[in-house]
């Protein structure tokens, strides 16, 4: 377990968090103790209250990571294998899709009521974990405005302290840094202002998430559900089935209890809906994607890289705004192209064979690599479609 916490904590992402909280609260401290001595009653106080934001931030940060946010289990399908018919199946999991959850390509494993993978905790944030994530994007910026009260008014004093002596005041704490720990505040008060700011977009983003009970990717398919054309057949409007009403909602993800009551396979749903409302959604949105998805050929090579400079200005300029990965391709390679941008185009290389657990090639290439091809009823016929399937 000790090797699988080391594992988690040495990537980029939990190592510039923990940095950034050691600078700041490191100058923080150094000011702190000059312009505000623990001596006083007042000092104290306010001492203890800026380590109770760090501790707390540390905590939740570290609950996030380690916790994580829940797995399917690998090979999972439902009590009654009639229900298979509403759910997506995953290939590298080898088991069905439990409602909410979402396969992830960093973790791996499909995620229970996943929202994102996020590099500050090298960990997706889901169902088991989602309340220690957001209590630390609430704690972490408590930290920082109560940091820059300490900063600036030291670094204040500390500019000033030629005047404050010559007025021989005696009610102002005489403060005296050095030039580098003066740069060093500076540099934290500029961290401390840029972390406030981005971490309490992300609290308002996540809070808004919550309390609708609606994870990015199930915002992004109620917005597809509002669009799509219906089925004589189908209801006329989509039902989100998980919103309960914000306090429920709220309950849900903040509780007093180590892990949620609920198994993040299985949700309750207001009235009139069911554990498969939002999957054959899902699965209807698929099915529409791929009837508009077209067949490209491959008539020049890709190595693969983020900007290839090789194809061109406008490739080079223009790459997608994503983290989704480029697909290597060679000439004579077929593409189902399901997304389309100006200068790039994302698909699935299509194979003849199918292996069992193999992994899907999907990413962006450049559209001037490909051309459509013209039969593409022949293309995507049941025999070839059950090969590619």
């Amino acid at each position: 377990m000790a090797g699988c916490f080391g594992v988690r904590l040495l990537h980029w992402g939990p190592l510039l968090a923990f940095t950034i909280i050691g600078v700041i609260t490191t100058f923080t401290i150094s000011c702190h103790l000059q312009w505000w001595p623990v001596s006083t009653a007042g000092g104290a106080i306010d001492m203890f209250f800026f380590l109770l934001w760090n501790t707390l931030t540390l905590y939740n940060l570290i609950s996030a990571a380690f916790s994580g946010p829940g797995y399917v289990p690998n090979g999972w399908k439902p009590e009654n294998s009639e229900d298979t018919q509403y759910l997506q199946y995953c290939h590298l999991c080898e088991g069905y899709k439990a409602p909410r959850s979402h396969h992830c390509r960093k973790c791996q494993r499909c995620v229970c009521k996943m929202d994102h993978h996020c590099p500050w905790i090298n960990n997706c944030v889901g169902h088991f974990n989602h309340g220690s994530f957001t209590s630390f994007l609430f704690f972490a910026p408590c930290g920082c405005i109560h940091a820059l009260f300490i900063l600036i008014p030291s670094m204040y004093r500390a500019i000033n302290r030629g005047d404050y002596l010559r007025s021989g005041r005696t009610d102002v704490p005489f403060v005296g840094i050095s030039n580098e720990v003066f740069i060093g505040s500076m540099f934290s008060v500029s961290l401390s202002i840029g972390v406030t700011v981005a971490l309490l977009v992300l609290l308002y983003i996540q809070m808004k998430s919550i309390l609708r009970n609606q994870t990015g990717i199930e915002a992004w398919i109620c917005d597809k559900a509002e669009y799509r054309v219906r089925d004589e057949d189908e209801d006329e409007e989509f039902t989100y089935p998980y919103h309960l009403g914000r306090w429920k909602n709220f309950c849900q993800v903040f509780h007093f209890r180590r892990r949620p009551e609920l198994n993040g396979v299985y949700w309750p749903v207001v009235e009139g809906c069911d554990q498969y409302t939002l999957t054959v959604e899902q699965l209807k949105q698929k099915q529409e994607k791929k009837d508009r998805s077209v067949v490209y050929g491959i008539q020049e090579t890709y190595a693969g890289n983020i900007c290839p400079c090789s194809k061109g200005c406008r490739v080079f300029c223009c790459p997608p705004c994503t983290d989704e990965p480029r697909i290597k391709l060679s000439i004579g390679d077929r593409i189902l192209v399901s997304r389309w941008k100006k200068h790039w185009l994302y698909g699935e290389k299509l194979t003849t064979e199918k292996i069992p657990g193999s992994k899907r090639i999907r990413g962006w290439f450049p559209r001037r690599c490909a051309v459509e091809l013209v039969d593409q009823d022949e293309i995507l016929s049941p025999e070839n479609d059950k090969k590619n399937a």
